[in-house]
């Protein structure tokens, strides 16, 4: 009987007429209105080859109809809906959703996203039969950086470890995009850890941790961009030298310190001794200004409640014995070279007299 009716729709025109019997399933669609070609060169003018005719042939007969997903998800909504209102009032329960202000919740019907985005603050419904939904919190969250070993540009070994902080910015990419957002952005931070340090100089690593921090967000924030994940800062917390460079650094910054310490007491030295020059200079021109520094110097010895008192004696006080004493000493010693020179000439004459003896 099916066939009987299949036959009649073929003669009024609903289904297509068949193909030729020499036509293979596999023959390649030739236009329409056009069919292969005789020993004439003339066509058959039919417009569809044995595979089209099969596929409306499917189509009439309600196939197609049954595999068409649109239709399913329609079917199935209708009798989720329907079960829902025949389960009225509990049915309520696992219908009604409600997520937090910092929350999102991103819908999934029959495996598809829902139109309208996350969904949240607040509460929202879904079809406990086809609809799944996952919550994805928008709050900073934070974690370490597992302590890398870094060789340094300069071939020194550091172990370095960091703070990552960042939120969600998308939440339907948090889903749909990357499996576990938070896992990924820990291994990912250590790589990039690792990879920019790499560039670097020992001494670099040490006083460009700021500039090195924004290079690593930077890198992070642009690699999960797509993941809906915003890296909003890092900061590197330790780095941690081998115990030898260490104490090599430690003696290098001891006699580097040892070098500065000299060099400004000699400057201090030098800068003294200037300034003692210039207050000789003022003094010597009052020579009552040498006085007062002496009952200067007193007071401020007797304010310290010393026992001992050191009391500084002018120099001119004892000009006039040292010039007396200068003369008395210098006619001494004329005195005593004249005193030689006499006996000197005594000498003489008795050895005159003496040669003029044994002369004779």
């Amino acid at each position: 009987m099916r066939s009987n009716s299949i036959d009649r729709m073929e003669g009024i025109g609903v289904l297509p007429p068949p193909p030729p019997s020499h036509m293979s399933e596999g023959t390649a669609p030739l236009r329409h209105g056009m069919g292969p070609l005789n020993a004439l060169g003339e066509s058959h003018s039919y417009g569809y080859n044995k595979r089209d005719y099969l596929q409306g042939k499917r189509s009439f007969m309600g196939f197609d109809s049954i595999e068409d997903p649109a239709l399913c998800a329609y079917a199935l909504t209708i009798m989720s809906v329907i079960i829902i209102i025949a389960s009225l009032p509990f049915s309520l329960f696992f219908c009604i959703k409600v997520v937090q202000e910092y929350e999102r919740a991103v819908i999934f019907r029959l495996g598809r996203l829902v139109t309208g985005g996350a969904r949240g603050p607040g509460i929202f419904f879904i079809i406990p039969c086809i609809d799944t939904y996952s919550k994805v919190d928008l709050r900073t969250v934070s974690f370490d950086v597992p302590p890398q070993e870094i060789l340094s540009k300069d071939s020194v070994t550091v172990a370095v470890d960091a703070v990552v902080y960042f939120r969600i910015s998308n939440a339907i990419a948090s889903v749909s995009n990357v499996e576990d957002y938070a896992r990924s952005t820990r291994l990912l931070a250590a790589t990039t850890l690792r990879n920019v340090l790499g560039t670097k100089n020992l001494s670099e690593i040490l006083s460009e941790r700021e500039s090195i921090s924004h290079m690593i967000q930077s890198s992070l924030d642009e690699a999960t961009d797509s993941w809906g994940v915003k890296v909003e800062r890092v900061e590197i917390k330790d780095v941690r030298l081998p115990v030898q460079l260490q104490r090599a650094m430690a003696a290098e910054a001891e006699a580097a310190r040892e070098a500065r310490a000299k060099v400004i007491a000699a400057e201090g030295e030098q800068r003294a001794s200037r300034a003692l020059k210039e207050a000789a200079e003022v003094i010597a021109d009052s020579p009552a200004a040498l006085q007062l520094r002496y009952l200067q110097t007193l007071n401020s010895i007797a304010a310290e409640k010393n026992s001992t008192i050191v009391f500084p004696v002018p120099m001119e006080l004892f000009r006039g014995f040292v010039t007396n004493n200068h003369g008395h000493g210098h006619h001494e010693h004329h005195d005593h070279e004249r005193t030689e020179h006499v006996d000197f000439g005594s000498c003489v004459g008795e050895v005159l007299d003496h040669d003029a003896l044994d002369s004779k």
